[in-house]
């Protein structure tokens, strides 16, 4: 089979990296790391747990706008990788290619269709990960890196990418993730900006357990709070009340009373007694 120009220049510009990462796996195989590395891959097929997830999430409020983010950030990688690039470069699995097609029959790894460069499951692990750590923060950025790890580790391993497939995937999946986090924030500052119009403000506010009449115990129901938009401001005492139909509460405030002047002269007690008969 003639390779592509792309195709070609990968496997020779980068063949001895390849081979030794490759190798390398191959000499650590065992039953163990066979099972989980065709686990993690399962995990990973097509970004399926990442799409569930993303549309889980946007179902409340709270967590809309990282479901949305999610959604968003895996969507991305997959038309830049499977719909654009793995068609352009065309590059055979490595499982097609001696000697690593032996070492891919001795694990007895699944076979796999398709072009190799760059990763699929890898891209949507970086993408997925990466945009949970750009929307929850610091505290997200060691099970992202492990991952995304672990699935590179993986498609390795399994021979079903070389490790330059891998480490581009990578590459594309983070850049996903930043491009869906700021078109997630501008759509969602149009929607509060927006929010007093019907439409913008039920996909703030809608819920889905408030929608088929469920009750939610999940804490995620509700307006979604500042923590959520940084953008969004509290709104105005009109805004919340408008026509003034709420009471207000005087339970422990101290009634602003006007002061009354006292006639000159007159003590007070006397002032009350005249005019009290």
């Amino acid at each position: 089979m003639e390779l592509t120009a792309a195709a070609s220049w990968l496997n020779t510009a980068f063949a001895g990296y390849d081979r030794m990462i490759l190798s390398l796996l191959h000499s650590t195989a065992n039953g163990f790391f066979t099972f989980l590395f065709k686990l993690i891959t399962l995990l990973g097929e097509k970004g399926i747990l990442f799409f569930l997830a993303a549309i889980l999430l946007m179902c409340f409020p709270k967590t809309r706008k990282l479901g949305v983010c999610i959604f968003g950030a895996v969507c991305c990688g997959a038309l830049i990788t499977n719909i654009i690039l793995k068609d352009a470069v065309a590059r055979p699995r490595p499982l097609t290619v001696l000697p690593y097609s032996q070492w891919w029959a001795e694990i007895k790894a699944p076979a796999e269709d398709g072009w190799s460069f760059p990763s699929g499951h890898v891209t949507a692990a970086a993408a997925g990960m990466v945009a949970i750590r750009l929307m929850r923060g610091k505290k997200w950025t060691v099970p992202a890196v492990v991952w995304i790890l672990l699935m590179m580790i993986a498609r390795n391993y399994l021979m079903a990418h070389y490790p330059t497939d891998v480490l581009a995937a990578a590459v594309i999946g983070t850049a996903s993730a930043f491009i869906s986090y700021y078109i997630t924030y501008f759509i969602f500052q149009f929607l509060y900006i927006n929010r007093k119009k019907n439409w913008c403000g039920l996909v703030l506010n809608w819920s889905a357990p408030d929608f088929y009449g469920i009750p939610s115990k999940l804490g995620l129901t509700g307006e979604a709070d500042e923590k959520e938009y940084a953008f969004r401001k509290p709104a105005a005492k009109e805004e919340q009340d408008p026509a003034g139909m709420k009471e207000p509460n005087t339970v422990g405030k101290k009634w602003n009373l006007p002061k009354i002047s006292l006639p000159t002269g007159k003590s007070n007690s006397g002032y009350q007694g005249k005019h009290m008969k």
